[in-house]
C-alpha cells in the first residue's frame, strides 16, 4: 500500500468513527478520493423536536456532479434541475445542467421515520476533482418543525460551536490507477 492510501483509508476511518457520535444527519463516510464516483448515505438520528421525520431535502454542492437519488420504498422521489455553476464533461458528453437538489417525502404518516428510529438516504454521484471539503446542507422536515442542516465553518472543517452543521465529504487528494468517475 502506498501512503497515499494509507492516509486516505485512516482519514476516512477517522471521519466515519466522528459522524456515527453526532446525533445530527452525517454522511457514513466522511472522506472519498476526488474525481471519482461517490455512494452519499446521509444517516438520519433523530426527528424534529419529537416529531417525525416526514421529508429530507439535500441540496448538492458546486462541483459534485452527475447525482442520481436511490429510491426508498413509502417515499415520493422529486429533483430539482437547473444550470451547474461550472459545466462539466463526462463520457464525452459536456453539462451545463444537473440535479440542483434531492427531495424525499414520505407517502403520508405511515411511511414517515419516527424520532426515536434512524435510517438513511443515499444518492451518488462523481466528486469534485479538486480535493478540500465539501458540505451538503440538508434541510429535514417534520409535521410542524424542521432541522435545517446548514451551517458551514468560516474556514476549516471543523463543526465544533455550530448548531446544525452541513453534512461534510472530506475530498481527499488520491491516485488510483483504478478510478473511473461515474
Amino acid at each position: 500500500m502506498t501512503p497515499r492510501f494509507i492516509r486516505f483509508f485512516a482519514a476516512a476511518s477517522l471521519f466515519c468513527l466522528a459522524s456515527s457520535s453526532f446525533a445530527h444527519v452525517v454522511l457514513q463516510d466522511g472522506a472519498a478520493a476526488a474525481n471519482t464516483s461517490y455512494r452519499a448515505t446521509f444517516r438520519v438520528g433523530h426527528g424534529c423536536d419529537g416529531q417525525s421525520t416526514t421529508a429530507m431535502r439535500v441540496t448538492i454542492p458546486a462541483g459534485f456532479n452527475g447525482a442520481q437519488p436511490m429510491p426508498k420504498a413509502g417515499w415520493t422521489l422529486s429533483t430539482k434541475i437547473g444550470p451547474l455553476a461550472a459545466p462539466y464533461e463526462s463520457h464525452g458528453k459536456k453539462y451545463t445542467e444537473g440535479v440542483l437538489e434531492i427531495t424525499w417525502t414520505a407517502n403520508g404518516p405511515d411511511n414517515a421515520l419516527p424520532a426515536e428510529y434512524y435510517d438513511e438516504f443515499v444518492l451518488r454521484g462523481t466528486t469534485p476533482a479538486k480535493p478540500g471539503p465539501v458540505w451538503f446542507k440538508v434541510l429535514q422536515s417534520c409535521a410542524k418543525a424542521a432541522n435545517d442542516w446548514a451551517e458551514v465553518p468560516a474556514s476549516g472543517t471543523s463543526t465544533k460551536g455550530l448548531k446544525s452543521p452541513a453534512a461534510l465529504l472530506e475530498v481527499l487528494d488520491v491516485q488510483s490507477s483504478n478510478a473511473h468517475a461515474h
